[in-house]
């Protein structure tokens, strides 16, 4: 039986950012990471691509908690803590250069999520934090004033404790016996898979700026979609599917959206083609693509209206420009099934947040018991907002956790 006198509980993001920085704070204590899995830090190395999404260009935390379905009032506290502005600060203090995209992204400059693990590793090396792999957790008990932490080969000790496990329905079913309510997980970030012939052989084309309502409920969302081999995907889909992620689970992922391609009214869209009829009479409609629409999309909208591709702008009759005009903004599409987003599964669910003190991510149940990360019932948009969470949440808990 191995003693420490904080055990942390798997070997994420929020696991790694807590240990190094109660290290840092508390320099004398015994640290141990159980990671259950072979390697550690596997959702670092996957996520923005191998890239590593470290977080996300949004400096206002009112803001900022905009972007999590589930934890948005729970995290305005903890933001005025720690947030994106000090995340990356304390890369840079680190020697790891970080770099703002376009869509306000965060990235390493290097544009290698090895370069964060390297950060991680370095630090731990650096402050004597001990890392076991292949440490399944079995049971956690708590008796004589101590954590008791029983692993596929081992049993472990610890004064403190801190659950960073993630979405694991193994440890939720674990803290359920420590008399945590657990909130039933179901998958947050996915993609929609739809089988229609405007979008059955144009996969890879992206329309910028477009309105996306899943009909009969009140999700709506905007940005780029992008057409994929089964279906739709891009942040207008993932940002619809995480807030309606508990919705879309009762509808078993079956229901219809519809698509404005333009971010236009219909009444709008219908007098700019009624002068395209006019300014461009003698032109095809299906050749010269209209409103900065892909090529490739246009043409799949046009011959959905019934119009051929030899007809003039100007032969076109009343019920095909109505009819042109319901494509391109008020286009319905059957939506069966989800598909995973990429290799970055996330999910809604998790320890009910009711029972966790946020100034401290200290349990309400139990004396010197802590929480971090996605095995709380928090979850977010795509774009490194997951990530911001880990960082956040791992850093507070390291400024209590030694106390």
């Amino acid at each position: 039986m191995k003693h420490y006198d904080i055990i942390i509980i798997g070997g994420g993001a929020a696991g790694f950012f807590a240990a190094i920085n109660t290290a840092e704070k508390f320099p004398n204590l015994k640290i141990v990471i159980l990671e259950r899995g072979k390697d550690v830090l596997g959702k670092v190395k996957i996520s923005g691509g191998g890239r590593c999404n470290v977080t996300h260009a949004e400096f206002t935390p009112k803001e900022l908690t905009y972007n999590y379905p589930r934890g948005e009032k729970e995290l305005l506290g903890p933001f005025h803590t720690f947030m994106t502005g000090d995340t990356m600060e304390w890369f840079d203090n680190r020697g790891v250069e970080l770099k703002i995209e376009d869509d306000g992204r965060i990235f390493p400059v290097s544009n290698n999520s090895k370069t964060i693990i390297d950060c991680f590793l370095n630090e731990t090396k650096k402050h004597n934090i001990e890392i076991l792999t292949n440490q399944g957790v079995k049971d956690i008990i708590y008796s004589n004033d101590k954590w008791e932490i029983t692993t596929g080969s081992d049993i472990f000790t610890s004064n403190k404790l801190l659950v960073a496990t993630g979405s694991s329905p193994k440890m939720w079913e674990i803290l359920k016996k420590l008399n945590h309510t657990i909130t039933n997980p179901v998958p947050s970030l996915f993609t929609f898979n739809c089988k229609d012939n405007r979008i059955s052989d144009i996969p890879g084309v992206v329309a910028q700026n477009v309105n996306v309502k899943v009909l009969n409920t009140s999700l709506e969302s905007e940005g780029p979609l992008l057409i994929t081999h089964w279906g739709f995907s891009a942040p207008s889909i993932l940002k619809t599917s995480a807030f309606g992620a508990l919705e879309l689970a009762k509808l078993d992922y079956k229901f219809t959206i519809e698509i404005n391609f333009l971010s236009l009214d219909l009444e709008t869209v219908l007098n700019d083609l009624k002068d395209l009829k006019l300014e461009e009479a003698r032109k095809t409609v299906y050749k010269f693509a209209q409103f900065e629409l892909p090529k490739r999309l246009w043409h799949k909208l046009v011959l959905e209206a019934n119009i051929k591709e030899d007809t003039k702008w100007a032969d076109l009759n009343k019920q095909q420009l109505e009819a042109l005009a319901k494509q391109l903004c008020q286009a319905q599409f059957k939506i069966d099934g989800k598909s995973t987003f990429k290799d970055e599964f996330v999910t809604a669910g998790g320890i009910n947040l009711k029972e966790i003190d946020f100034k401290t991510y200290k349990s309400k149940q139990h004396q010197d018991l802590y929480f971090a990360g996605e095995v709380l019932n928090i979850d977010a948009v795509t774009g490194g907002f997951n990530f911001q969470n880990a960082w956040t949440s791992g850093y507070i808990v390291a400024q209590n956790i030694g106390l």
